[in-house]
């Protein structure tokens, strides 16, 4: 997976916008709430993403998947390297990722965004 494809896959989502934080992190967020964090300054690129509590501790023990730094306590993983995952599943932790984020956002700003008719 190459960080262009993350690109085309966040865009398609309904109010997600990409910004660089903390001067190499590219984070995809929906209403300012980050759900994916794709790290530029190492090669290989890394990656973390918010998943559910039942797959959390199932995530970490996969080979280069660990608790994400500074995240963890949410419930974030970090993988070391983009292609540890195909593109299938990419689009599936993605997606799932901006579900549990987007779940969480007040009704009204869920409406703004077109996610609530």
């Amino acid at each position: 997976m190459m960080i262009e494809n993350l690109q085309e896959l966040c865009k398609q989502l309904p109010g997600v916008t990409e910004s660089i934080k903390w001067g190499h992190d590219l984070c995809f967020c929906v209403a300012e709430k980050m759900f994916l964090v794709v790290g530029l300054d190492k090669a290989p690129v890394s990656a973390s993403f918010k998943v559910n509590e039942e797959e959390f501790e199932e995530m970490c023990n996969r080979p280069g998947f660990i608790p994400a730094p500074y995240m963890a306590r949410y419930k974030w993983v970090m993988v070391d390297d983009l292609n540890r995952m195909q593109a299938q599943e990419w689009e599936q932790r993605v997606r799932k990722s901006y579900d549990l984020i987007a779940g969480k956002l007040p009704k009204k700003v869920r409406k703004e965004i077109g996610l609530e008719v």
